[in-house]
């Protein structure tokens, strides 16, 4: 199914196996990821003049990209974040800016509240569970992002980075036809362009 390290598992072990990797990665660098990944987002990644870059909050040892979204706050750039729509929908996305208050949402995960404007970007950050270097993805299987990349991408071509940490970045993944492509992943140590 996938050449990775945990070569013959099923997808449901190479997700518990990708996120027992995940967890040791957030125990060792606790939290010093989250400067490193600014740093190479802001240094590494080509940004457009203005984005609308939709971030994420982290919860499971994702890499925390909040001081990235700060950081590209500061440069002028326009935050949002991921709003859960309903089960087997695309995600919405709401303005936000860091300090704004947050709400629980769906699956407890914080997120603007209703009243805050809905926003179409043009960048989104992506967590993930292992990513590959050519812009392959291991989500939780939920179908969110994927569902999310091919309803925007229909319609123009917003870019997606997905924030990893170094350890969570490996083989290939084969790739189901609805699987979306990464265009950039990034982590505390580099910038990786896929192919």
């Amino acid at each position: 199914m996938t050449s990775t390290p945990f070569d013959g598992l099923s997808k449901r072990q190479l997700r518990e196996a990708a996120g027992l990797v995940r967890h040791g990665a957030a125990r060792r660098l606790a939290g010093r990821e989250a400067e490193l990944i600014a740093r190479q987002i802001v240094e590494g990644l080509p940004l457009r003049d203005t984005e609308t870059v939709a971030g994420y909050w982290p919860v499971r040892d994702e890499a925390d990209p909040r001081h990235a979204m700060a950081a590209l706050q500061a440069l002028g750039h326009r935050l949002a974040l991921p709003v859960v729509a309903g089960q087997d929908q695309p995600l919405a996305f709401r303005a936000w800016q860091t300090g704004e208050p947050l709400v629980a949402g769906p699956y407890g995960i914080p997120a603007p509240g209703l009243s805050a404007p809905l926003v179409t970007p043009t960048l989104l950050l992506v967590p993930g569970l292992w990513f590959d270097r050519v812009g392959g993805r291991l989500g939780y299987g939920g179908g969110f992002y994927d569902r999310t990349l091919e309803q925007l991408r229909a319609g123009w071509q917003p870019r997606a980075v997905g924030i990893a940490y170094d350890a969570t970045l490996g083989g290939h993944l084969d790739r189901e036809p609805h699987d979306a492509v990464m265009d950039f992943i990034v982590t505390e140590r580099r910038v990786l362009r896929s192919a």
